[in-house]
């Protein structure tokens, strides 16, 4: 510094000798007393003979020393370790700035995030803490706009009570600059102090500043931030997701491939399906050659899964990218990717095959819960690998030691796998069939409990209908008695033509949407005696009723025909295999000894008149006859 100063009196100097009249050489006396008197006017008045380039000097050196250090100060404000360091720095005596009290308290909340709760009580009872607090107080009005809102921020994480009144000072000070601040500004505020104004009942300045992201949308940049508001804010506002929607609509070409997948991962975990900005991706992942890691691969498949959001070539791309990295897959990424593909009721066999040597190959590690998801999965697309008796004999090596300890409804989820399947056992029967296990779940009222129930009457009516050696236990009789619930279902259109027909076709001779013992609801009932004429089915004897109703038997020769129709829900994607557990309800109702009347939907679709679909079902009625008669 006094080098700088030396350097600057020589300047002046020689600017005053410049200046100066010429002189005699006897002289010289006054030339000394005409230098210092040009130096002092000129630092002290402006209005002296030299006034431009003196005072000029001297006030720039003044703003220099000023700025060197103020910068000084944020040095030492940035390299702080400790709190201490910060608070003695506040004591010192230095030039603070109006932003500096504040930038403060905002390092003060870093170097304190990771210390515990009781650290954070000490330093809000510190006397220097509650001056520096003041001091933010009485300057907040000079805070530049960025400092102010981490400022905000900061008191949050610093969990200062709330009726402190220079935490409610700073934000009342947030919610009158909010139409000044930049929207980045506002951005960052919504993202860090959202989850703060929620906890600390801040519900007034959160409702402002979500309505000023909302109205201000168009001023969104880039794609960063509009995948991050989607991701930490949107489902705090309806309107404020709606508009982001819009700009990843406008956006979406400039995407990479991770900004597709945390839409596509917001999206499921908000359960917000929608279909413009879904379509969206799914042309650009098919378009463009993205390099997909794996961890994207697992992301995307369990987006579309949890959204059943349907798009073949994207599943197509998603299982030639997995195939050739299964065997690096760990066996929870196996089972994941597993539940996904059958939430989207896709089949991929290759794939498929190649989990199950994953599992095979890894038979000493795989746990029972992940063993249990895959067996799920493929109960519920009625997946049969090509290696099934060696992952069947594994499935039963590992449940035999461990399905007891399981809780009930996995318990009670496996075993219904293996009977969709074709692969329950006796034993795993007898393990849910218990009343230890299933009276937790009789009488239970929730969507669960009840989903439970009904997959513990399919195992009952397995066990009863397909194991006729099996001797027990069984679920009592007041158990399947058929609930209200089971008839109680929307109407689809199907339904109601295909009831309007056969009443028209069948009239009184006929039972329709018949509840059975086994779980399952027939559309129709009608017995046909040997010259194929219709009787009334309530005369006679119904096992499949609960409780059994009528009490004639059917006449030699008579048979029973139920109709089942199949919806497009029921049927695997961009296929006409029915999924297994209406492979399973059609194979009960089998063994129950009807004929059964399919009537998927396919061919109901192309009957266009009345006369048509009722000529369609006698059709149906005739080939069932026939096929039997043909065994």
């Amino acid at each position: 510094m006094a080098v700088r100063l030396v350097k600057r009196c020589t300047c002046l100097l020689r600017g005053a000798m410049l200046e100066a009249p010429a002189l005699a050489p006897g002289c010289g006396l006054r030339l000394s007393r005409v230098a210092p008197r040009v130096l002092t006017s000129s630092a002290t008045s402006p209005s002296s003979h030299f006034p431009g380039p003196l005072s000029g000097l001297v006030e720039k050196e003044r703003a220099f020393a000023a700025n060197s250090e103020h910068q000084d100060v944020d040095q030492l404000i940035e390299k702080a370790t400790r709190p201490e360091e910060l608070l003695e720095l506040f004591r010192g005596g230095h030039c603070l700035h109006e932003n500096h009290a504040a930038l403060i308290l905002i390092q003060l909340s870093r170097l304190l995030a990771s210390k515990p709760e009781d650290k954070k009580a000490l330093l809000l009872q510190d006397a220097h803490f509650q001056q520096l607090l003041q001091l933010v107080n009485s300057q907040i009005t000079s805070v530049w706009h960025g400092i102010l809102v981490k400022l905000l921020r900061s008191l949050y994480a610093l969990a200062l009570p709330g009726a402190c009144k220079e935490l409610q000072s700073v934000e009342q000070e947030v919610r009158w600059r909010l139409r000044r601040l930049k929207y980045r500004h506002l951005v960052f505020l919504a993202e860090s102090s959202a989850t703060y104004m929620q906890e600390r009942d801040s519900q007034e300045l959160l409702a402002e500043l979500l309505v000023h992201l909302e109205r201000r949308w168009a001023e969104i940049e880039d794609c960063r931030m509009v995948v991050s508001m989607m991701a930490k804010i949107g489902h705090l506002s309806e309107p404020l997701m709606n508009r982001l929607e819009d700009k990843c609509l406008e956006l979406v070409e400039q995407f990479g491939p991770d900004e597709l997948r945390k839409v596509l991962l917001t999206l499921a975990t908000q359960n917000r399906r929608s279909v413009p900005l879904l379509r969206a991706i799914s042309y650009h992942l098919v378009q463009k050659p993205f390099p997909l890691t794996k961890g994207i691969l697992l992301d995307l498949a369990y987006a579309y899964g949890k959204l059943g959001f349907q798009q073949t070539q994207v599943f197509q791309r998603l299982a030639s990218d997995l195939l050739p990295r299964a065997p690096s897959l760990t066996s929870s990424e196996v089972a994941r990717c597993t539940k996904s593909f059958a939430l989207l009721k896709w089949v991929n066999g290759p794939l498929f095959d190649a989990f199950v040597q994953h599992i095979l190959d890894r038979a000493q590690t795989i746990t029972g819960l992940h063993l249990c998801n895959m067996l799920l999965a493929f109960a519920h697309l009625n997946f049969h690998p090509e290696q099934e008796d060696q992952f069947f004999c594994l499935v039963r090596e590992k449940l035999g030691s461990m399905l007891s300890g399981l809780p009930p409804a996995l318990q009670v989820d496996a075993v219904w796998a293996l009977c969709v399947l074709q692969q329950v056992q006796e034993a795993e029967l007898r393990a849910v069939l218990c009343p230890e296990l299933h009276t937790q779940f009789l009488g239970g009222g929730s969507p669960k409990h009840q989903s439970t129930f009904q997959k513990l009457l399919h195992i009952n009516a397995t066990a009863q209908l397909e194991y006729p050696e099996y001797t027990g236990p069984l679920l009592p009789a007041s158990a399947v008695v058929p609930r209200l619930s089971a008839l109680d279902r929307k109407v689809t259109p199907l339904q109601k033509e295909l009831q309007d027909t056969l009443r028209g076709l069948l009239g009184s001779r006929g039972s329709f949407m018949v509840p059975t013992q086994y779980g399952w609801v027939l559309d129709a009932e009608v017995v046909l005696d040997p010259d194929s004429q219709f009787l009334p089915p309530r005369d006679f004897v119904a096992p499949h009723l609960a409780p059994p109703s009528g009490s004639q038997p059917l006449p030699p020769g008579a048979k029973r025909l139920a109709f089942l129709r199949w919806e497009f829900p029921n049927y695997s994607s961009r296929s006409r295999d029915l999924l297994g557990r209406f492979v399973l309800a059609r194979r009960h109702v089998l063994a129950a000894g009807f004929l059964v009347v399919d009537v998927p939907y396919y061919e109901w679709l192309e009957l266009k008149s009345e006369w048509q679909k009722g000529a369609y079902l006698k059709d149906k009625i005739r080939k069932a006859v026939a096929e039997e008669l043909a065994k």
